[in-house]
């Protein structure tokens, strides 16, 4: 059974930080490509960032240069490191898991709430 399991997500203040944890049973681990997404209130679901299986990094011009998406192939994990955090960053944070070789095999945790408030 496929498991994603995010945490981390809390109440910060605007230019706080946060970093979201998830991780990943089930699968193997080296063949997927990780990502982070966010889905505000009344909001479409938006990719952050991903990894790929071989550590390739690509992030949202709404997230460059704040946030951070890493992989630790030896805990099966993926982490989002969120820095200068704004009011807008404020949605439910979920992680994303996708077979590098089979299109069809993708996973999503359950999410993590992130509100960036004062």
């Amino acid at each position: 059974q496929v498991q994603l399991v995010e945490s981390g997500g809390d109440l910060v203040q605007p230019g706080g930080s946060l970093r979201l944890s998830c991780a990943a049973s089930g699968i193997i681990f080296s063949g997927y490509h990780m990502a982070w997404y966010r889905q505000a209130p009344g909001k479409q679901r938006e990719s952050l960032a991903v990894i790929s299986s071989r550590g390739t990094t690509h992030y949202a011009d709404s997230v460059k240069g704040r946030f951070t998406i890493a992989r630790d192939s030896a805990k099966n994990s993926v982490y989002l490191q969120m820095t200068n955090l704004k009011p807008e960053d404020t949605a439910v944070y979920y992680c994303n898991a996708a077979s590098a070789l089979f299109s069809d095999r993708e996973f999503w945790g359950q999410g993590t709430q992130v509100t960036v408030s004062s």
